[in-house]
């Protein structure tokens, strides 16, 4: 209160204020594909283009006389029939394209392209679709886009059916942050009056303006991109459809569903073509959604056949065990801590954002690198795992969490909410205050990895496995992609197994969401993903609490299982 701070939410206004909102956070290295990209080819070595479901057919049409008065979508099939061998029989034409039909025909002198949308995964023997009428011949090139819907971040893919190739990628938080930082909060603001509506507005906005980038850079019509595939957690899923999601959040827990039906583009307010088919990929449950079917199938797990633990490490830690054979999957709320809420200098990793931590176990003075470069604002998810690995081993924290009173080091001290130490001195940080951890910041932080260990580990036994017999581990997500295997496993988050078994995939939701879709049968392999794979809701799982208890301690309370970190500890003591 003396600096002028004082909380929003417990301030009474009783005159004219002004304001200072901070500026806003910038996406800088978290969501690389925030820039253009180089190339992204095609993931899988098949000739897909003939498994693609949307098809442009150039065809030029015999005129109509006296002597022919056949009528012109007659005329249009007849020609698509002839020139390309399409079975026409019950071929489908919304009324917004017949309305086109006969203006299209005349101004191109009867030469046109017909964009079809063939056969799909859920219809393989079903009707083709004309979903657009365009003059001349346009064949050589056919758009369409993949979606990741995140719950603070959203990703396009601009991809050239043609081709095969991610032509260029855009990225933003998602705006529904706005009202809410988690997909909880989000439920909750739904249920409100004319909540849903605009929360389903808001990301539908964010996926147009990353539309609208891509679409200026690439010189290309919006109209001209007649496919969507959708990749998303079940309630940011339900958000976009503008699918009522209270019950996911009350038990028993229970979607709308879990397999949307394709939808138009236009019934959405998607600024494509409104005829374009906008595919959600499917989800098992209420906290497994199509971001980890998605992740799941373009990880190579079905293909590789290797006993794999998948772990996407967020607000919700999603998890899977199996080998495509069978999966089982669970969701642990770790809630935000690791993306930088209910720490006190945690933030987003963006610029000034402190990323590692380095501590001298004699001196306990600190080093650190920045992304960005720049004087330090707080610390990002990275930095925070960071910091309690060095601070537990070099003895400034107990497996606990209970900061070392004795130091003889300035850098711990008491402060407002009892001992906390000191990261970054108010004379190196950007905003003239230290940057410190207190012992509420690392009991949120010890929650939030006890949740995610005790979750693969009640996967684990609820099998009658052991994590030992696990061949690989593979991280995905945006977190993921920058966390450090060796902090991790020193502080209890990931399994301590050797190094080599863990692989970072980056963000898979979206690499699914892409190779679905290029491919009618990539898109078939996700829905078997989906199939396959049991849900198992820990709030209903006896062992799950015991599990998380365990979990609590540095790196756990059965440190047997961490020897690794036993050896390195003993290292140290005798040194």
């Amino acid at each position: 209160m003396e600096e002028g701070y004082a909380l929003a939410c417990q301030t009474v206004i009783n005159s004219d204020v002004v304001i200072t909102v901070p500026p806003q956070e910038k996406i800088e290295r978290r969501l690389p594909t925030a820039q253009r990209v180089a190339k992204i080819t095609v993931p899988f070595a098949y000739d897909w283009s003939r498994d693609q479901t949307v098809q442009k057919y150039f065809v030029a049409i015999e005129p109509p006389g006296l002597d022919d008065n056949t009528d012109d979508v007659a005329r249009l099939k007849r020609a698509l029939q002839t020139r390309h061998g399409i079975e026409v029989q019950g071929m489908r034409i919304d009324l917004q394209v017949l309305r086109k039909v006969a203006g299209v025909l005349r101004e191109s002198e009867w030469q046109v392209t017909g964009v079809l949308e063939m056969d799909t995964w859920m219809s393989p023997d079903g009707p083709p679709r004309l979903v657009d009428l365009l003059p001349g011949e346009q064949t050589q090139s056919c758009w369409g886009v993949a979606v990741d819907i995140g719950t603070t971040s959203n990703v396009v893919y601009l991809v050239d059916l043609v081709s095969g190739e991610v032509v260029d990628t855009a990225s933003d938080y998602n705006g529904q942050i706005a009202r809410g930082e988690d997909i909880i909060s989000r439920i909750i603001y739904a249920s409100k009056r004319d909540g849903l509506r605009e929360l389903q507005g808001l990301v539908v906005g964010t996926v147009n303006k990353l539309l609208g980038r891509l679409t200026e850079r690439n010189g290309i019509a919006a109209t001209g991109i007649y496919k969507m595939t959708v990749a998303g957690n079940s309630t940011m899923i339900h958000l976009f459809l503008g699918l009522p999601p209270e019950s996911i959040r009350l038990e028993p827990y229970i979607t709308t569903t879990n397999q949307p039906p394709p939808v138009l583009a236009g019934d959405l307010g998607l600024e494509i073509n409104p005829e374009a088919t906008v595919d959600c990929l499917p989800g098992v449950g209420s906290y497994v959604g199509a971001d980890i079917t998605a992740g799941v199938f373009s990880s190579n797990i079905c293909t590789e056949k290797q006993l794999s633990l998948f772990i996407d490490i967020g607000t919700n830690g999603e998890i899977v065990l199996g080998d495509c054979d069978w999966l089982i999957s669970c969701a642990c709320s770790a809630g935000p801590a690791f993306e930088g809420a209910g720490v006190q200098y945690g933030m987003r990793a963006t610029t000034g954002a402190i990323e590692e931590v380095w501590i001298d176990e004699k001196t306990f003075e600190t080093s650190y690198r920045v992304i960005g470069d720049e004087p330090p604002r707080g610390i990002c998810g990275s930095g925070l795992i960071s910091l309690l690995a060095e601070m537990f081993i070099t003895g400034i924290m107990d497996k606990a969490g209970n900061l070392n009173a004795g130091l003889d080091t300035p850098r711990a001290r008491e402060g407002d909410h009892g001992l906390e130490y000191v990261v970054a001195w108010s004379q190196e940080t950007a905003t003239g205050r230290d940057i410190v951890i207190n012992k509420v910041d690392i009991d949120n932080l010890l929650r939030a990895k006890a949740a995610v260990y005790a979750g693969f580990a009640v996967l684990a036994r609820s099998v009658g496995m052991d994590l030992n017999t696990v061949q690989q581990v593979l991280i995905a997500g945006a977190f993921g992609q920058y966390l450090d295997v060796e902090t991790a496993i020193q502080i209890g988050l990931l399994p301590d197994m050797p190094r080599e078994k863990f692989k970072f995939l980056g963000n898979t939701s979206i690499l699914g969401a892409y190779m679905s879709l290029l491919s009618r049968e990539n898109r078939q392999r996700v829905a078997e993903v989906a199939k396959r794979m049991t849900y198992l809701e820990l709030s209903a799982n006896g062992s799950f609490h015991d599990e998380w208890i365990s979990a609590l301690f540095l790196p756990h309370t059965h440190i047997a299982n961490f020897p690794s970190v036993m050896e390195l500890l003993k290292d140290k003591a005798d040194s």
